[in-house]
Order: C-alpha cells, then sequence, then structure tokens
C-alpha cells in the first residue's frame, strides 16, 4: 500500500543511495554503494558558487571488496562532488576497514574509526548502510552452493532480527518450524 496522496508542498531536497552487489571472478565480492543530495532549489555555496536544482551537493561513492566471511579485503572512495575541496582528502582513512567484518557491531565498528573528524560523516552513514546489501549479495549464493552449513538445532542468524522474522510469527513457523515459538 503506497503512501497517502500528500498536502500541497515543494520540493527542496533528495537524498538517493543506490547499491549494487558483485562476485569477482577471483573469488570476492564488490559491493558499491552510491549517495547522492540534490536540492530543489538554486542556492550558493562558498566554494563551489552557484548549485543548481538537481545538481549534486554530495556524490560519494564506495566500493568494498569482501571475502565469503565477509572480511573487508579492499575499500575504495571516492568523493565526485562535496561542499567543499577538501571532502576527498579523508578517503585514505576508510583503508582502516580493511581486516574488518561486516557482521553484528558493523555500525559501532564504523563509528569507533570513523566518528568526528576521522571521516566523512556521508561516506560513514553510506557505509552503514551497505551491510544489508553485502548480506544480500553475498549469502544467498553461498548458500545455493551450499557453502553455508545450517546446524541441526542451531538458531538461525534472522530469526527475531526483524519483525517479520519473529519467533513467534508466521515466518519463522514457517521456515524454521523447530524454533517457533507461537501458540
Amino acid at each position: 500500500m503506497p503512501l497517502s496522496a500528500p498536502a500541497e508542498r515543494a520540493h527542496l531536497h533528495t537524498r538517493t543511495y543506490a547499491f549494487d552487489g558483485f562476485r569477482r571472478s577471483d573469488g570476492l565480492w564488490d559491493i558499491e554503494g552510491r549517495i547522492v543530495d540534490t536540492k530543489g532549489y538554486p542556492f550558493t555555496n562558498t566554494e563551489r558558487g552557484e548549485i543548481q536544482p538537481g545538481e549534486p551537493l554530495h556524490d560519494m561513492e564506495v566500493r568494498l571488496t569482501v571475502d565469503d566471511r565477509f572480511i573487508v579485503r579492499d575499500v575504495e572512495v571516492c568523493t565526485n562532488a562535496g561542499p567543499f575541496g577538501i571532502c576527498p582528502a579523508i578517503a585514505a582513512n576508510y583503508e582502516k576497514l580493511v581486516g574488518k567484518r561486516i557482521a553484528t557491531g558493523w555500525r559501532k565498528t564504523l563509528k569507533e574509526l570513523f566518528a568526528g573528524t576521522e571521516g566523512c560523516t556521508h561516506i560513514t552513514e553510506l557505509l552503514g548502510a551497505m551491510a544489508t546489501p553485502a548480506f544480500q549479495t553475498i549469502y544467498p549464493v553461498l548458500q545455493k552452493e551450499g557453502k553455508i552449513r545450517s546446524i541441526q538445532g542451531s538458531r538461525p542468524p534472522l530469526l527475531d532480527s526483524c519483525h517479520a522474522f519473529r519467533s513467534d510469527g508466521s515466518v519463522a513457523k514457517r521456515e524454521w518450524p523447530e524454533h517457533y515459538t507461537g501458540d
């Protein structure tokens, strides 16, 4: 069901996230993310001058290269557009992610590594959102290839991770009846 019809309004801001997942020929995975911020009106930026409606104020891209265990093997950060000329200079700092695992605590790790002057708010937010596309890219392929072993009786990692996967719900009853807690 879509959102209801809005009140009369003026379009002021758009933030777009885009994510793509790829399997590489060397067995690793590339997860790419992009964040773009635009305004619906012209405005003046102190360093860039006049920015037109639809012209990106922020346009940043990240490529994470990870292995089957979701360990970051490489990272590339690119600022295509930012409000200040110094914005791209932070890119190399994100190399601290090499060796880190995309798993529970990913956002906490990002906050610890890139808080304040150690990072770019927009790139760090983008990285936080990249965990789900990484999982959705890699996990189904590994599962199909039989590389994910479910241990009989072990609790599925998705159980109780969201409303749909609650242990007393219909999805759990169908997918993991041995862990279903309803009725």
